[in-house]
């Protein structure tokens, strides 16, 4: 439990901290699937498939279809 809550931070903390926008929303996917599992080993699965379907699936998929039709994935972000 502890490791995925670590990897949950640490993703998460990737995300913000990765300059590159298609790096940022695939590690955002992965903090969002960690979440999801630490929900799942505490007894809360609907709360665990929520945020897998809504946070990692859903969201992270927005956000990459948005990157590429606007052109960003070549791009990053300012600093």
């Amino acid at each position: 439990m502890a490791t995925l809550g670590v990897a949950t931070v640490g993703m998460a903390i990737v995300a913000v901290a990765v300059k590159n926008l298609v790096r940022s929303v695939v590690a955002y996917a992965l903090a969002s699937a960690f979440l999801a599992g630490l929900f799942f080993v505490l007894a809360s699965p609907f709360a665990g498939a929520l945020e897998l379907t809504v946070g990692a699936g859903l969201v992270a998929v927005l956000f990459l279809v948005a990157l590429l039709l606007a052109g960003g994935e070549e791009t990053e972000a300012p600093a």
